[in-house]
């Protein structure tokens, strides 16, 4: 099997959001592009910014999260990329924070960048990478709030951590094998250590 010809970081653009839960997804493809050096260049037609190397792009969507679909069937039309060659990064609240899952296809979960992706793509069978905030404390039932919100410090080190660990084996994404990724990454980061 061939790997993931588009990589995807969901995130809300503009700095009042970069530090965000909600970001985390961007956070992982943001790390990764500075990791080959690559450089971003906007591109207005495809709603992002785009990295490049070979056939493989990066896209960090300009737009709201909740309108992420947009920017990735605009790159996924106009650089003929099927849903199963694309994998997208995102926030997930049912791990915990320094987590970091793999799954192919499957539902939205709740998760309005996804539930947009899916309807625009008018599929579900791409890839996405799920880097675990947490749920939001006992008492704190907000879960908008939560995610729209910086974690404290802690928190941002064990998914930063995370993100590293799951980065030393990128190149397993990038082959295609993601049952070797999945071994790897799900037990380096199964407590969040």
């Amino acid at each position: 099997m061939p790997g993931f010809r588009l990589i995807v970081g969901l995130g809300n653009p503009g700095p009042e959001y970069a530090d965000t839960r909600h970001n985390a997804g961007a956070w992982f493809v943001e790390q990764w592009v500075d990791c080959l050096r690559l450089n971003w260049s906007s591109d207005s037609r495809l709603h992002g910014r785009i990295a490049r190397m070979g056939d493989v792009r990066f896209l960090l969507p300009d737009t709201y999260m909740n309108k992420s679909g947009l920017a990735v069937l605009s790159v996924a039309h106009y650089f003929k990329i099927l849903p199963a060659d694309i994998l997208v990064a995102h926030d997930e609240l049912d791990l915990g924070v320094g987590q970091i899952r793999l799954k192919i296809g499957g539902g939205h979960g709740g998760h309005n960048g996804l539930r947009d992706i899916i309807q625009a793509l008018g599929h579900s069978g791409f890839a996405r990478l799920r880097v675990g905030i947490g749920r939001p404390p006992a008492g704190q039932k907000n879960v908008v709030d939560f995610v729209l919100h910086a974690p404290g410090q802690t928190e941002r080190t064990l998914i930063d951590q995370s993100i590293v660990k799951a980065l030393e084996h990128r190149q397993l994404l990038l082959d295609g094998n993601t049952a070797s990724f999945m071994n790897l990454v799900h037990s380096s980061t199964a407590k969040g250590t």
